[in-house]
């Protein structure tokens, strides 16, 4: 793969309908995500698209520079609670790794989760040897590590959930 290079200017902003097969090529090259996940992200995509933010519960935001999509988050009120959301997805084109999108995507998260009202962000992640990359993300972007539920996703595979109280 080969690398991209981005000003250092790039926009975030709510995703579009011409977004989708680049967030889902992103979801697929990520290398942690199973095929269900992806089919997830397509169906959450899809509801976001066809039914608008406010009516499908998810919120879609891509990063975009130079006319691609380099990275997109997807997060939500969390059901049954007041101010609290989740983030569901953060993911960014591995050719523009480190540049700093997944960190501006999850503070434009946190600063439309605060515009909505919302006071908590709720992350969840595995703890597999492969999701370290992300959790060393999380805790590097002022996300506290709250509970670990061992064996959660299957045998051996812990469910970690971190939170951003806002």
């Amino acid at each position: 793969m080969t690398s991209v290079a981005i000003s250092t200017t790039f926009q975030i902003e709510p995703t579009c309908t011409g977004d989708a097969e680049a967030i889902l090529t992103i979801a697929r090259s990520a290398g942690v995500f199973n095929a269900e996940e992806i089919a997830a992200v397509d169906e959450l995509l899809h509801a976001y698209l066809v039914q608008g933010a406010e009516a499908s519960g998810y919120h879609f935001l891509s990063c975009r520079a130079n006319g691609h999509v380099l990275g997109f988050a997807c997060y939500g009120p969390r059901p049954l609670t007041h101010g609290t959301y989740d983030l569901y997805w953060i993911a960014t084109d591995k050719a523009a790794g480190r540049q700093g999108i997944g960190g501006a995507l999850l503070q434009r998260v946190t600063e439309e989760v605060q515009r909505l009202g919302g006071q908590m962000l709720i992350i969840e992640t595995s703890g597999l040897p492969q999701y370290e990359p992300a959790r060393r993300f999380y805790e590097s972007h002022g996300c506290t590590r709250a509970a670990v539920i061992a064996d959660f996703y299957a045998p051996g595979d812990d469910l970690v959930i971190y939170i951003r109280h806002l």
